[in-house]
């Protein structure tokens, strides 16, 4: 990408450092990029660290089948940067302004500690607790089940939404959204068998009764996800746990049986 059809067009990259071992709080480096029509903010700082600084640090596993890695805090949002096109971040000062997830202890530069992230993830136990009774062939699910529990495990655990959560900023206790989306997927599973122990544990002031519905999850999200519709369904499934419990059983009973064609 050129100017007046000559000279290229110089993007000027404002990366946030800090080693804490060195650093007494975090700054900026400025470096200057190229802007090309097909450079996305990772190509960017691939080239930062490649030709200019190669003590820029940060971490991404895009292209090797491992997605969500790479989200960073880019001009005020959480993002991908690996597939965000680094001229749609430009600011009127000709800037891109790149920061680590906020909320989260930095390792260094751009590389946050995810350890409470992943413990509140394994908190709700996230994978399928199946009935013993197996079907030969398959389980019988309506379509709408299978709508619902894709649109869940689109989940890429990137961090987005976790760490652009005010609540999590307070209170490190408090499950989280991604967690929370996960409970909901299991928790709607009609292969589950344990929806009232996930309801018990996900229904109390950390869990679903902690979140303030800001909605900042949803804007942050690179899947277009919702986790908030999730902890609000979670919510009023947890203040009639029995009930649903029962249902559950009933629904189980039937998951053998071909579905009804209309």
């Amino acid at each position: 990408m050129t100017t007046n059809g000559s000279r290229p067009r110089m993007v000027t990259v404002r990366v946030q450092r800090f080693n804490p071992d060195v650093d007494e709080k975090p700054y900026f480096d400025e470096f200057q990029v190229e802007l090309t029509p097909a450079k996305t903010i990772l190509d960017a700082l691939h080239e930062i660290k490649t030709a200019q600084d190669g003590s820029v640090t940060y971490r991404r596993s895009c292209r090797h089948a491992i997605c969500g890695s790479c989200a960073m805090y880019v001009n005020g949002k959480n993002i991908l940067v690996c597939n965000t096109p680094l001229r749609d971040k430009i600011d009127e000062e000709g800037t891109v302004t790149i920061r680590p997830l906020p909320y989260l202890p930095i390792i260094k530069d751009l590389v946050v500690d995810r350890s409470s992230f992943w413990e509140q993830y394994e908190r709700v136990k996230p994978w399928l607790i199946p009935s013993a009774d197996v079907p030969e062939k398959e389980f019988r699910m309506s379509s709408e089940e299978v709508a619902a529990l894709n649109k869940a495990e689109t989940c890429i655990m990137c961090g987005a939404c976790y760490s652009a959560c005010q609540v999590i900023a307070m209170n490190k206790r408090y499950v989280g959204p991604h967690a929370l989306l996960k409970a909901f997927l299991r928790v709607l599973d009609p292969r589950d068998m344990a929806p009232s122990e996930r309801l018990a544990d996900v229904g109390d002031q950390d869990g679903v009764f902690r979140c303030h519905t800001i909605f900042n999850c949803i804007d942050a999200c690179p899947k277009d996800l919702d986790p908030t519709k999730a902890i609000e369904t979670l919510r009023k499934l947890a203040q009639k746990r029995q009930a649903f419990e029962a249902a559950r059983r009933d629904r189980q009973r039937m998951l053998n049986e071909p579905i009804a064609s209309s």
